[in-house]
């Protein structure tokens, strides 16, 4: 665990995730998510976390660890056709972690979501975090189509309104 992770993680506070995620494009990203499960059986939640807990940072947890542990904890696993999928930021990292259940995993290669992950991150290097993240949700909606495609009686199991940590 480097001194900068430390002291990156320190220093960020609510006020720049606020900066960030502003009221404004938490509207539209949950805007995204709900037409995003219109078009499929698919379940996709969205969470930004400014940094990690300390007991997190001083074990050296790393961004997919953490993302792990809040799909656990928002119970994104927990839908019926176990097609729920995380799109998870940290922010002081910049770093986005795709976790899917297993439904989900057993169609999508990991492949496909590291590539969306980093399409989403180059846009958070630029400080386009509100089209990073609209991407990414059109990008994953976009597999979540293919291989769970909508039908008459779907439904959203998993809030669409972005979870910020």
């Amino acid at each position: 665990m480097g001194i900068k992770r430390i002291v990156r993680h320190l220093l960020l506070t609510r006020w720049n995730v606020n900066v960030a995620f502003p009221p404004r494009t938490l509207r539209v990203i949950e805007k995204a998510v709900q037409a995003s499960h219109q078009a499929h059986i698919g379940q996709v939640r969205f969470v930004v976390e400014g940094a990690l807990p300390i007991a997190a940072l001083l074990t050296s947890m790393s961004a997919r660890e953490r993302a792990i542990d809040v799909f656990s904890q928002l119970r994104v696993w927990d839908t019926e056709h176990n097609n729920g999928v995380l799109i998870y930021l940290l922010l002081a990292d910049r770093d986005v972690e795709i976790v899917a259940d297993r439904g989900v995993h057993a169609h999508v290669l990991a492949a496909e979501w590291e590539t969306i992950c980093q399409r989403m991150e180059a846009n958070f290097r630029r400080g386009n975090y509100e089209t990073g993240v609209l991407l990414g949700i059109e990008q994953v909606s976009e597999l979540l189509k293919r291989h769970f495609p909508a039908r008459q009686d779907r439904r959203s199991e998993l809030p669409s309104k972005p979870a910020v940590l």
